[in-house]
């Protein structure tokens, strides 16, 4: 599949009205792992041009509440849909019920402790302890063939599972980015179109804001073309540059279209 390539003649013929961008964090607003200065002032810019910003990522519930304490953004999504958080009063909100947190995390780590029978150098990630609704995996070492094994089994005993190129995450099977997107849009900006909404990511735990169903406006930065033959979904359009500057780059275009 071929992507379109982000060009400022693009933006202005067919993204004129975007009032909120939903984006992944990691590899996708940060460079080599890491926030840097250019993001901050990527972010104000947003802010300025009245654009909100809804950061949606797999990092953890008690990660996130601190991340939207210190970011110009609206809110925050985290463990790829399963809680949300916003910048106004910082309360974590569930977006997947869960009747007793306890049996359910005790039933993620059963899950976990197989794969590891199976895969012996899975790790625990580090933020797992902050986490409510998924458990999960440092990616790392792993290669992109046992990512897939490691998929199928979840496949074959029902169990929810997604990955980027930091973790593997455990989770309720129909917990997703766009699940998530899409309630905190009925709740809180029912009168915008998704026409209005652009998706931004770079890893498989980003593809279901790549459904063009549901978003018909999504971005790819230029690391997502690593991963694109194993997506079912795609992005709409591809940032000529990788991470932090394909985002950066995007932004550029969309201000520049709205002065």
């Amino acid at each position: 599949m071929t992507l379109k390539r982000i060009t400022q003649q693009l933006i202005i013929k067919h993204l004129k009205n975007i009032k909120i961008i939903a984006t992944d964090i990691d590899g996708t607003l940060t460079k080599k792992g890491e926030f840097s200065s250019q993001l901050l002032s990527t972010l104000e810019q947003l802010q300025k041009h009245h654009i909100k910003v809804i950061l949606i990522t797999g990092r953890s519930a008690g990660w996130c509440q601190g991340i939207v304490n210190y970011l110009p953004v609206w809110g925050i999504i985290s463990e790829n849909g399963g809680v949300y958080c916003l910048k106004d009063n910082q309360k974590i909100i569930p977006l997947t019920a869960i009747d007793d947190v306890v049996k359910h995390r005790q039933s993620l780590q059963h899950n976990f402790e197989y794969l590891k029978s199976q895969f012996p150098q899975l790790i625990t990630s580090s933020d797992n302890q902050f986490r409510i609704t998924d458990w999960t995996f440092d990616c790392h070492e792993l290669t992109q063939e046992e990512l897939l094994n490691i998929k199928d089994i979840c496949d074959q005993n029902n169990w929810g599972f997604t990955y980027s190129h930091i973790q593997g995450h455990l989770k309720p099977l129909e917990q997703n980015k766009a699940k998530a997107l899409m309630s905190l849009k009925e709740a809180y900006f029912k009168h915008l179109s998704c026409q209005e909404i652009m998706t931004v990511g770079d890893s498989p735990n980003d593809e279901s804001l790549f459904n063009l169903d549901i978003f018909p406006i999504s971005v790819g930065v230029n690391n997502i073309l690593k991963y694109t033959e194993k997506l079912q979904y795609h992005p709409v359009y591809l940032t000529n540059l990788s991470e932090i500057d394909g985002f950066c780059e995007l932004v550029k275009f969309l201000i520049s279209n709205n002065v």
